[in-house]
């Protein structure tokens, strides 16, 4: 047991009791103030579970941190059908991790021919990208697996 009438112990009890109150401030349980964040999937387990360990994540989560993997559209159409459809696809994949188009910081959007681009930004504009809209970097790329036109990853909150 330590010693709380020595200095040392009072300043240890001291610093242990204003962390303590600063989460309590904060609206945190002592236990929440110390969990360490992990990377985790935002979504539910599959039931049941897949026979293969998958190569990538749909998804990964850390803190409040959500990364979403590329998505592409694999269907005939125009550039205006597959943004569409990726778009739609990201905006239900971030809905169902509880998150939205407006709590995007950073998208990535890989073309695979840079004549699609002000087509492309035509679909892009007409979503709701937020009061701030997320910084975004788009290429053109030697091709995009699926024979997709487009594909899109992000980086947001949840």
């Amino acid at each position: 047991m330590e010693d709380t009438r020595s200095r040392r112990g009072m300043i240890r009890g001291g610093a242990a009791a204003v962390a303590a109150g600063a989460a309590l401030m904060a609206g945190q349980t002592k236990a929440q103030a110390q969990e360490p964040m992990v990377k985790h999937s935002p979504y539910p387990a599959p039931n049941p579970p897949p026979a293969k360990k998958p190569m990538f994540s749909r998804a990964v989560a850390y803190g409040d941190v959500i990364f979403l993997s590329g998505i592409g559209y694999h269907k005939p159409g125009t550039i205006e059908d597959h943004t569409r459809g990726v778009l739609d696809e990201i905006s239900k994949a971030l809905a169902d991790a509880g998150s939205s188009l407006q709590k995007l910081m950073k998208v990535n959007v890989y073309l695979a021919d840079l004549k699609d681009y002000d087509a492309m930004n035509k679909v892009y504009y007409s979503y709701d990208w937020g009061d701030i809209p997320p910084v975004r970097t788009t290429v053109a790329v030697a091709g995009v697996p699926g024979n997709s036109l487009i594909e899109i990853d992000v980086i947001g909150y949840i």
